[in-house]
C-alpha cells in the first residue's frame, strides 16, 4: 500500500477518475445488449449472431483479467491503469468503425481485455490512498461507477443508439475512456504498493478447491441472468409488446434492481455469506421462471427484470466475499478473476440463449436456459459449502 494516506481532496479526485473508468466499462458491457437489433440489421446478420459480440467481449475479459494482472504484477500501477484504459478506448473506437461482423467481434474482444484488470487494480489503488479503516469504502466507490452505468449510462447509450445509430453508443464509450485516461493522468498519484505477491504465489493461491468452486459457481450460475438480458430488447419488443423507444427505461429498471440488490445484499452477506449465495441463486431461478412464463405481460416482465437485478447483486456480492475470504493472499488476481468469472457467465449465457433462439424456440426460451444455469450454479455452490464445512470440521477434530 502507499506509504501514507493522501489528502482528502486528492483522494476524492482520484477515486472519481477511477469511477469514470468503471462507468465506461459498465456502459460498453451492457449497452450492446440494448442495441442488438440495430447491429444485426446494419451488419446483415441475425440477432443471435449479433449476440456473439457479447460473448466475444466477455471472452476478452476472461483472457485479459488473469493474463494482464499476472504479467504486469510488478508494473507501476498508474502507468498500468493508463495503458489499460487506453486499450479500452481504442477497442471501442474500433467497434465504432467496424465494417462487418467479424471485425466487430474482434474489436469487442479487444475492448474486453482490460476490463477485469482495470477494475481489480483500480479498486486496490483507491484503497491504498486511505487509512485501513476506510479501504473497503474506497473500493466500493470505484465500483459505484458500474452501478451508475446500469441506471444511467446504459439507457443513455441505448437511446443515443436508437436516435443516431448504434455506432454512436461506442463513440460515447470511447470518449469516456479518453476522459478517464486524462483524469487518471492528472488525478491519480503514483502509489507504492508493498508486499506484491509473485505471479506464481497468486496462481498457487487460486488453485485451491474453494476458489475454483466459487469461480465455477459464478461462471455457471450467473449465466442465467445473461441468457435473458443479452436478448432483452427483442424479447421486450416482440413478445411483451414494449415500444422500442421505451427500452432505455426498461434497462434502467434492471439497473435499479441491481442497486437495490446491492443495498439488500450487504446486511445479508454480513450475517451469512453462504445463505446469501444460495438465496440469490434460488431467487434468480424462480424469477427467471416467472419471466419465461409471463413475458407476454409487459408489467410482469418488467417487475421480473427488476427482481433479476436484485438476485444478480445478491449472487455477485456473496461470491465476491467468498473469494475475498478464501484468497486473501492473492488480492490482485482474485479481484480480476472474479470479473473474469462473471464475464464467462456472460459469454455462456449469451451463447446458449442464442442457440435456443436460432433453434426456433423463440425469445422466451433463454429464460428457461437461465433457470437451468442457475440450478447448476446452485449445485456447485452447495458442493463448495459442504466441502468447506467438512474441512473445517476435520481441522477442529485434529486440533482437539
Amino acid at each position: 500500500m502507499s506509504d501514507a494516506p493522501v489528502p482528502r481532496r486528492v483522494y476524492k479526485f482520484a477515486v472519481f477518475a477511477l469511477a469514470i473508468g468503471a462507468f465506461a466499462i459498465g456502459v460498453t458491457e451492457f449497452a450492446t445488449m440494448g442495441l442488438l437489433p440495430h447491429i444485426a440489421r446494419e451488419l446483415d446478420i441475425t440477432v443471435p449472431q449479433a449476440g456473439h459480440a457479447v460473448s466475444f467481449y466477455a471472452i476478452g475479459v476472461v483472457v485479459g483479467a488473469p493474463l494482464i494482472t499476472t504479467i504486469a504484477a510488478h508494473m507501476d500501477r498508474k502507468s498500468l491503469l493508463l495503458g489499460l484504459m487506453g486499450l479500452f478506448a481504442l477497442g471501442n473506437v474500433a467497434s465504432m468503425f467496424a465494417p462487418d461482423a467479424t471485425l466487430f467481434n474482434i474489436a469487442r474482444f479487444a475492448s474486453g481485455l482490460p476490463h477485469g484488470a482495470f477494475l481489480g487494480i483500480g479498486a486496490i489503488v483507491a484503497s491504498s490512498l486511505v487509512p485501513p479503516n476506510r479501504r473497503g469504502r474506497a473500493m466500493a466507490r470505484v465500483m459505484l461507477g458500474l452501478t451508475i452505468a446500469n441506471i444511467v449510462g446504459v439507457p443513455i447509450a441505448t437511446a443515443l443508439g436508437n436516435m443516431f445509430g448504434w455506432r454512436s453508443a461506442y463513440a460515447l464509450v470511447a470518449a469516456l475512456g479518453i476522459l478517464c485516461v486524462i483524469m487518471v493522468a492528472v488525478a491519480v498519484p503514483r502509489v507504492k504498493l508493498g508486499g506484491v505477491p509473485s505471479a506464481r504465489g497468486e496462481m498457487k493461491a487460486l488453485a485451491r478447491p474453494q476458489i475454483i468452486l466459487t469461480l465455477l459457481a459464478g461462471s455457471v450460475g450467473f449465466g442465467g441472468m445473461f441468457a435473458v438480458y443479452t436478448y432483452i430488447t427483442p424479447t421486450m419488443t416482440e413478445v411483451a409488446g414494449v415500444p422500442e423507444v421505451a427500452i432505455p427505461w426498461v434497462l434502467a429498471v434492471y439497473g435499479l434492481g441491481m442497486t437495490a440488490g446491492s443495498l439488500i445484499a450487504g446486511p445479508l452477506v454480513d450475517k451469512s455469506i453462504e445463505r446469501s449465495g444460495i438465496g440469490g441463486m434460488i431467487l434468480s431461478a424462480i424469477v427467471l421462471s416467472a419471466f419465461g412464463a409471463f413475458t407476454h405481460i409487459a408489467a410482469v416482465a418488467i417487475i421480473a427484470l427488476f427482481l433479476i437485478g436484485i438476485a444478480g447483486s445478491m449472487i455477485t456480492t456473496a461470491l465476491q466475499m467468498r473469494l475475498l475470504r478464501d484468497s486473501h493472499d492473492a488480492p490482485s488476481l482474485s479481484a480480476a478473476m472474479n470479473h473474469a468469472a462473471f464475464n464467462l457467465a456472460n459469454a455462456l449465457g449469451a451463447w446458449l440463449g442464442g442457440i435456443v433462439i436460432t433453434a426456433g424456440l423463440g425469445f422466451r426460451a433463454p429464460a428457461w436456459v437461465g433457470v437451468g444455469l442457475c440450478l447448476a450454479g446452485l449445485i456447485v455452490l452447495i458442493i463448495a459449502i459442504a466441502f468447506r464445512r467438512g474441512s473445517t470440521a476435520n481441522r477442529s477434530t485434529v486440533e482437539v
